[in-house]
C-alpha cells in the first residue's frame, strides 16, 4: 500500500513537472525549446509526456475549430475580399511587369553608362593612388638617378651626401617596394664604391704629384730666387715698396684660396700647365700649380664613412714611401749642375706638397709627422750631398752646387723648416772647394810660370807702363824718371800672379756669399784659403820650377827677383782682403798671410840653386883642365879653360845687378872658394905624383888669373880684399919662396909624389 502511495506521488510530481514544461514550451520561444525538451528526454516518462502533449495538442485543436466557427461568416467575407484584391493585384502585377520592361529596356544605357562611370571611377581611384604613390616614389628615383650621375661625373663628396639622403630621407618612406629593397641593399656596395673611385682618384693624384715634384719644387725655388732680388733690391732702396708680393703673403693668399675650394670642386687631379715664366715675371706661386681637390674630396668621404684614420695612414704611408724615392740621388748627379737641380726640386716640391696639406687639412699630417720626414730627408740629402760632392773636382760646379745649395735652404727655411745643417754642412764643402780652387791655381800658376821668358818687362811707353802698375802695386822713382824704352825689373809672371792670387780670393769670397756668415768668419776663411794658396800651392809651383834641370842661371835670378817683389806686395794682398770683408788686420784672432815665408823660402832655394848651378859649371869647366905636369916649360897665359871659366863668370855676375846685394855677393864668394877647393883639389889628387916647375908655373898664372877675377870687383860692395881671401890658401900653396932656390932643386931632382910635395909646401 505504501509503494502504491509512493507510486502514486511521483505519479503526480511528474504529471506536474510535464505540466510544467508544457506550459514552458507554450510560452517559450521556440529557439529556446531545446533544453526544456532535452529535460523531458533526459527522464524517463517522456512516453507519458507525449501523450499529454498530443492531449493539449488536441484541446487546442478543439479551441481553434470553435474560434473558427464562431467567425466564420468573417473569414468568407474575407476570402470575397481577398479574390477581389486578387484581380486587382493582377492587374497591378501586369502593370508593374509592362512598367519595369520599360524601365529595363530604358536603363540598359544608364547600366553601360553605370558600368563605364564605374569602370572610370575605378581607374581614377587607381591612377590617384598611382600619383601618390609615384609621388613618393620619383623623389627617390631622382635622387638615386642623381648619385648616378654624379658618380659617373666622379663628384664623389656630394654622392656620398646624395647618398646619405636617400638612404635616411627618401628610402624610409618607400621601403616596401622591391627596388627599394634593392637600393638599400646596394647602398653598402655604393658606398664602396665611392671609397674605392675617390681612392683611385687620390692614388692618381698621388702618382702625378710624384711625377711633378721636380716642377713643384722648380717654381717654388724661382719664387724664392725672386724674393731675394726683391729683398736685395729693398735692402739698397728701402724707399722702394709695392710690387711683388712676397713669399709668405704669396702662401698666404694661396692658403686662403685653396681654404675658400669646397670639396665638391669637379676639377681633375694633376698638376696644371703653366709656361715658362721669364725672370721679370710674376712666379705663380708653387700650390697655385697643384689641384688637391682629390686629397680633400677623398678626406671628407672618408671621414664621412667613419674611416678617417685609415685614410690618413694610407696617406702617410704613401708619402713616406714617395720621400724615400725622392731622396734616393742618382747615381750621375754630380757629373751636371742639373743633376743636383732636379734632385733638389724634388726634394722642394715633396715639402711644399707637404706644407700645404699641413696648412689646409685638419689632421691629415701634422707638425710631429712633417717633421719626422724633414729629418730624415735632411739626414739623407746631406749625406748623399756630401758623397757626390766629394767627386766634384770643377770649382765652379761646386761654386754653383753651393749657391744651389743656399736657394735649397733659404726655399724650405721659407716654409718653415730648419735648415742650420746645410749651412753646416756647405762649411764642409767650403774645405773641399778651397781644394778644388787649388788644384785649379796650380794649373794656372804653372801655365804662368811656364810659358815666362823669366825675362824684364820692357815697357814702350807711358800707356803700357800704366796698365802694368795698375795690375801690380809697383813703385820706383828712378825707373819713372827714365825715358821710354825701360824695363821693369821683374817678369811678366808677377803681375800674372799677383793678379791670380786676386782672383783667387774673389774665388773664395763668391762662396762666402749668402751663407750668413759673420766678416770675421769671412775674413779667417779667406785669410786661410788664400795662406793655403801661398804656402803650399804656389810655394810648390815655383819649388817646381827651380828645381827644373833645365833651368839656367838667368832664370834663377829673375826667379829671386820676381820673389822679392812679391814678397813686397804682400801687404797690399793684406789690404786687398781687409777692404773687401771691412775686417782690420789689427782685429783680435786675424789670421795673417804668410807670403812673405814663402816667397823667401823660394828665393832661398834659388839662391841655394844658383850656388850650386856656379859650381856645377865651374866643375864642367875644370873638367876641360889638362895640365901635363912634367912640362918643361909654362905657357905665355893662362889655361884656356881657366880663362873660359873667369869669362862664364864674369858675364853671369852681370846678370846680377837687380840681386839683392848679398845674395850677389854670396855667389860670387861661393864660387870662388869652390873654384879655389877644386884647384887645390887637382892638386892633391893621387895621379899627380909628380910635377916640374913649368907645370908649377903654369898652374901658378891659372892662380893669378883667378886673383885678377877677384881683383877686378865682379860683383861690388866687397871691402877690400875680401873676395881675393877666398883664393889666399892656393896662393900661399904655390907661391915658392925662391923661384931660383926652387928651380935649382928642381933641376936636380924633381919632386915625385904627394908626400915630397908636401915637404916642398913645408919648406917653403
Amino acid at each position: 500500500m505504501e509503494r502504491g502511495k509512493m507510486a502514486e506521488m511521483e505519479s503526480l510530481e511528474t504529471a506536474a513537472e510535464h505540466e510544467r514544461i508544457l506550459r514552458e514550451i507554450e510560452s517559450t520561444d521556440t529557439a529556446c525549446i531545446g533544453p526544456t525538451l532535452r529535460s523531458v528526454y533526459d527522464g524517463e516518462e517522456h512516453g507519458r509526456f507525449m501523450e499529454k502533449l498530443e492531449a493539449r495538442i488536441r484541446n487546442h485543436d478543439r479551441e481553434i475549430e470553435k474560434m473558427c466557427n464562431f467567425h466564420y461568416q468573417g473569414f468568407v467575407d474575407s476570402i470575397t475580399e481577398l479574390l477581389k484584391v486578387r484581380g486587382e493585384a493582377q492587374k497591378l502585377k501586369n502593370q508593374v511587369t509592362d512598367t519595369n520592361r520599360k524601365l529595363q529596356n530604358e536603363g540598359k544605357e544608364l547600366i553601360v553608362a553605370m558600368e563605364e562611370l564605374k569602370q572610370c571611377r575605378l581607374q581614377q581611384r587607381n591612377i590617384s593612388a598611382t600619383v601618390d604613390k609615384l609621388t613618393l616614389c620619383l623623389p627617390v628615383l631622382e635622387m638615386y638617378s642623381k648619385l648616378r650621375e654624379q658618380m659617373k661625373s666622379k663628384r664623389h663628396y656630394p654622392a656620398l651626401k646624395t647618398l646619405e639622403h636617400l638612404e635616411h630621407t627618401y628610402l624610409p618612406q618607400v621601403s616596401h617596394y622591391r627596388f627599394c629593397k634593392i637600393m638599400v641593399d646596394n647602398i653598402p656596395k655604393l658606398r664602396e664604391e665611392i671609397k674605392e673611385v675617390s681612392m683611385s682618384d687620390l692614388k692618381d693624384f698621388l702618382e702625378s704629384i710624384r711625377k711633378h715634384s721636380d716642377k713643384i719644387g722648380e717654381t717654388a725655388m724661382k719664387q724664392a730666387q725672386q724674393q731675394r732680388n726683391l729683398d736685395n733690391i729693398v735692402s739698397q732702396h728701402p724707399r722702394i715698396s709695392g710690387g711683388k708680393k712676397s713669399k709668405k703673403e704669396a702662401c698666404a693668399s694661396s692658403e686662403l684660396e685653396v681654404k675658400n675650394t669646397s670639396p665638391m670642386s669637379e676639377q681633375d687631379s694633376g698638376i696644371l700647365d703653366v709656361e715658362d715664366e721669364d725672370e721679370d715675371e710674376e712666379v705663380p706661386g708653387a700650390q697655385d700649380l697643384v689641384d688637391f681637390s682629390p686629397v680633400y674630396r677623398c678626406l671628407h668621404i672618408y671621414s664621412v664613412l667613419g674611416a678617417r684614420e685609415t685614410f690618413e695612414n694610407y696617406y702617410r704611408k704613401q708619402r713616406r714611401k714617395q720621400a724615400r724615392l725622392v731622396l734616393q740621388p742618382p747615381s750621375n748627379m754630380h757629373e751636371t749642375l742639373d743633376g743636383y737641380r732636379k734632385y733638389f726640386n724634388q726634394i722642394v716640391g715633396f715639402f711644399v706638397v707637404e706644407d700645404h696639406i699641413l696648412h689646409t687639412t685638419q689632421g691629415l699630417v701634422n707638425r710631429a709627422y712633417i717633421d719626422e720626414l724633414w729629418e730624415m730627408a735632411l739626414s739623407k740629402t746631406i749625406a748623399a750631398l756630401r758623397t757626390h760632392s766629394s767627386y766634384c773636382s770643377d770649382p765652379s760646379l761646386v761654386l754653383d752646387l753651393k749657391n744651389l745649395i743656399v736657394l735649397f735652404a733659404d726655399t724650405l727655411q721659407g716654409y718653415g723648416f730648419p735648415v742650420n745643417q746645410l749651412f753646416d754642412m756647405l762649411l764642409e764643402i767650403q774645405d773641399q772647394y778651397s781644394e778644388t780652387l787649388l788644384k785649379k791655381w796650380s794649373g794656372v800658376f804653372r801655365n804662368i810660370l811656364d810659358s815666362d821668358n823669366y825675362s824684364p818687362i820692357p815697357v814702350t811707353n807711358e800707356e803700357v807702363y800704366k796698365k802694368i802698375v795698375g795690375q801690380f802695386p809697383f813703385q820706383d822713382a828712378e825707373l819713372e824718371k827714365q825715358p821710354f824704352p825701360k824695363k821693369f825689373p821683374f817678369s811678366e809672371f808677377v803681375p800674372k800672379v799677383y793678379n791670380q792670387i786676386k782672383e783667387f780670393i774673389y774665388a773664395c769670397l763668391k762662396f762666402s756669399e749668402d751663407l750668413h756668415l759673420s766678416s770675421t768668419e769671412v775674413d779667417d776663411m779667406i785669410r786661410k784659403s788664400t795662406n793655403l794658396l801661398l804656402t803650399r800651392t804656389l810655394s810648390n809651383c815655383l819649388q817646381n820650377v827651380i828645381k827644373r834641370k833645365n833651368v839656367g842661371l838667368t832664370e834663377l835670378v829673375q826667379i829671386i827677383i820676381n820673389t822679392t817683389h812679391l814678397e813686397k806686395s804682400c801687404k797690399f794682398l793684406e789690404e786687398f782682403i781687409t777692404n773687401i770683408t771691412n775686417v782690420l788686420p789689427e782685429t783680435v784672432h786675424t789670421t795673417k798671410l804668410y807670403g812673405t815665408t814663402t816667397f823667401k823660402d823660394a828665393r832661398h832655394a834659388a839662391e841655394e840653386e844658383i850656388y850650386t848651378n856656379l859650381n856645377q859649371k865651374i866643375d864642367q869647366f875644370l873638367q876641360l883642365a889638362d895640365y901635363d905636369w912634367m912640362a918643361m916649360e909654362p905657357g905665355s897665359k893662362a889655361s884656356d879653360y881657366l880663362v873660359d871659366l873667369i869669362g862664364f863668370l864674369r858675364s853671369t855676375f852681370a846678370v846680377f845687378t837687380h840681386l839683392p846685394g848679398k845674395v850677389a855677393q854670396t855667389a860670387c864668394m861661393s864660387a870662388c872658394k869652390h873654384l879655389s877647393t877644386s884647384l887645390m883639389q887637382l892638386l892633391l889628387e893621387a895621379e899627380v905624383r909628380q910635377l916640374t916647375l913649368g907645370a908649377l908655373q903654369q898652374f901658378n898664372l891659372d892662380v893669378e888669373e883667378c886673383e885678377q877675377f877677384a881683383r877686378s870687383g865682379p860683383v861690388p860692395g866687397f871691402q877690400g880684399d875680401t873676395l881675393q881671401l877666398a883664393f889666399i890658401d892656393l896662393r900661399q900653396a904655390v907661391q915658392p919662396l925662391r923661384w931660383d932656390s926652387m928651380e935649382n932643386l928642381s933641376k936636380s931632382r924633381p919632386c915625385t909624389g904627394t908626400g915630397t910635395w908636401f915637404l916642398w909646401v913645408l919648406f917653403l
